[in-house]
């Protein structure tokens, strides 16, 4: 079942992603992805899915501080709630300190992540066993349902690539960024997951906050740590780059409407007000639910919404037959998702 939902979710997150690169040239403008829904939608409709969008990005943050969580209780530290609000305001003011040093933070996180995760699947590969893949509870379009919804978070965010796209000296590199990014992560997840399943099996996977930390664990003494303190760097890098991606939207709407304070630029040009306004929400929503599964299923699901008119805007806008019929694919398996989840 989860490698079923593996599939699904990187068929449809495959789909969008290379419609944006197929129209993220068009992102020169200040106004980003929101010019783009108004040319084909209109302002109420455009205000509308960036404003979802927006709201996915902020609960997709407190998704990741809660994340953090997962990663911290192996260390038996307590006060968990209080360090995820530090990190918020660490990272907040990584990003007030200039985009330049953000990004810097953001290379240097992911190195430290992508690594350690493919030494690790490497590792595991000897102890892979296939009974491990024969599925022992019955399938269920719930279950299957809830390991769509949730597998599929980690596939989001891929557009945070385009987003500060204005201020790339040449956006074809943006293209080329995001097709290497589907190219590596999806092929990084997939040898991943059958390595940590075929390794200890879904149901040790499924009981752990930490899968990563547990399949190393149980067959690495003392490894469980380790892996722990990777599955922390690799929460911090997805943060950082949440911050950026919201701050940005929240940004180019007050832009649009003239928004005091928010719109405002610091001296090393960037939107201090915004940062702080978009990490402050998603420190209340940590207050109000610190639970990672009901955080990201409501971020997927405020984004599956944009996802599916970018798809309808990239068929609009490209006129190529190629891109249509991956548009064409992405609308068709995002709506499914959405379908199923209000209506099953």
């Amino acid at each position: 079942m989860a490698t079923t939902s593996v599939a699904n979710t990187r068929n449809t997150a495959t789909c969008v992603l290379l419609l944006l690169s197929f129209v993220s040239y068009r992102f020169t403008g200040s106004s980003g992805s929101y010019s783009l829904f108004e040319a084909v939608f209109g302002t109420r409709v455009a205000v509308l899915l960036i404003g979802l969008y927006c709201i996915s990005s902020i609960f997709g943050i407190s998704t990741i501080a809660a994340g953090i969580k997962q990663y911290i209780t192996v260390f038996n530290i307590a006060s968990i709630l209080l360090i995820e609000i530090i990190v918020l305001a660490v990272f907040c003011g990584v990003n007030i300190a200039g985009i330049a040093f953000s990004g810097m933070t953001e290379n240097l996180l992911t190195t430290l992540k992508i690594i350690p995760l493919v030494v690790i699947t490497i590792l595991l590969v000897p102890f892979i066993r296939f009974d491990h893949f024969v599925q022992s509870l019955s399938l269920t379009a719930t279950r299957l349902l809830t390991t769509i919804i949730i597998v599929y978070w980690p596939f989001t965010g891929f557009e945070i690539c385009a987003i500060p796209v204005a201020d790339t000296k040449d956006p074809a590199l943006i293209r080329r960024s995001l097709l290497l990014v589907i190219l590596i992560i999806v092929s990084l997840y997939l040898v991943l997951n059958i390595a940590l399943i075929g390794s200890v099996g879904a149901e040790v996977l499924g009981a752990s906050p930490a899968p990563v930390a547990t399949a190393a664990g149980t067959i690495f003494t003392h490894s469980g740590a380790i892996v722990a303190s990777i599955g922390i760097i690799a929460m911090l890098s997805a943060i950082n780059a949440y911050i950026i991606a919201t701050s940005q939207i929240l940004h180019t709407l007050s832009e649009r409407f003239s928004i005091p304070k928010i719109r405002n630029l610091s001296r090393q040009g960037t939107p201090v007000n915004a940062l702080v306004v978009g990490c402050a929400v998603s420190g209340f929503l940590l207050l109000v639910s610190n639970r990672f599964e009901a955080l990201a299923t409501i971020s997927v699901i405020t984004t599956l919404v944009p996802y599916i008119f970018f798809c309808i805007t990239a068929w609009i806008l490209v006129a190529e037959r190629k891109a249509r019929l991956v548009a064409a694919a992405g609308m068709l398996s995002t709506t499914a998702i959405l379908f199923i989840y209000f209506v099953v």
